[in-house]
């Protein structure tokens, strides 16, 4: 995205109900070249980050975007995907886990460092895709969460985005969702067996039903309605699913034409907000579920 275009949303946000800015949730955002004027205008106006990072700290390493990111931020969740170097670096290639671990430790220093100074604090957390290669560590990631002073631990079930992914979901079939009940169970077991203040919280910990076509029961949109999701070139969408960016669920207006406030109020928006759970893609979405089950 230019970022002449991200500081112009903002401002026209300025003094808004908007109170959170989520730079992205694909791709690495400390590498885009305009993240740090949103971090510096968020920081004037008031508004708190968002952050998912896959922990590389490119550029700056972890120390500098600590003392970045950190004063700015609500959460600053890391992709983790393994308790182990073998698991998480075939998940992640080019990844080095001693070194995203030693990251960790320096940027959850840095959060506690300013919260002794008064600084409001900011949440550190581990962002897992669960699928067939790490559903055996979940429980051991918990347990790593928990020594190195992570807040929190959210498990995001694999959204399959290409065939290639199907083999490795966890919702495909009767045993691959007993598998990840079984890491479930155990992963609650070891976090209320720590019984202490450094046990992170766990966030879509949720058993599911052994039946592929209906794991668990579909509740309301966490987006529609809530969230203004903004693509690279300006379109605007009304959440993160694939189908959105690719127009399925129309034509909202792009805010390099017009306000997010003129679109917001205008009439596709509206009526798409009003009857969202009426369209196809929406009655089946995945993102209705915990973890997007």
């Amino acid at each position: 995205m230019d970022p002449a275009l991200a500081l112009d949303v903002l401002e026209e946000r300025r003094g808004t109900p908007l109170v959170e800015v989520i730079p992205s949730t694909m791709g690495e955002p400390l590498l885009w070249a305009g993240l740090p004027s949103l971090v510096a205008r968020s920081a004037a106006q008031g508004f708190l980050l968002n952050l998912v990072t896959n922990g590389t700290w490119p550029g700056r390493g972890a120390a500098e975007w600590a003392e970045r990111l950190l004063p700015v931020a609500r959460d600053v969740k890391i992709s983790w995907n393994g308790a182990t170097a073998g698991t998480a670096e075939a998940i992640m290639p080019g990844l080095r886990f001693e070194r995203a671990v030693a990251g960790v430790r320096t940027l959850v220093k840095a959060r506690d460092r300013l919260a002794r100074r008064g600084a409001r604090r900011c949440t550190v957390s581990f962002q897992v895709t669960a699928q067939e290669a790490n559903v055996g560590e979940l429980p051991a990631i918990i347990d790593l969460a928990r020594r190195l002073g992570v807040d929190r631990v959210k498990l995001n079930h694999l959204q399959i985005r290409s065939p290639a992914l199907a083999a490795s979901s966890l919702r495909r079939s009767p045993d691959a969702i007993r598998r990840w009940n079984a890491a479930v169970r155990a992963a609650r077991e070891l976090a209320a067996a720590a019984g202490d203040a450094a046990a992170p919280a766990l966030e879509n910990a949720v058993e599911l039903r052994p039946d592929p076509a209906n794991p668990a029961p579909l509740g309301p949109c966490p987006f529609v309605g809530r969230e203004a999701w903004i693509h690279p070139d300006g379109r605007f969408a009304p959440c993160p699913h694939p189908a959105a960016a690719a127009g399925g669920l129309g034509d909202f207006g792009s805010v390099a034409h017009a306000s997010l406030r003129a679109l917001w109020a205008a009439a596709p928006f509206r009526d798409f907000v009003a009857r969202h759970l009426e369209h196809p893609v929406c009655r089946a979405c995945t993102f209705r579920r915990p973890g997007g089950a």
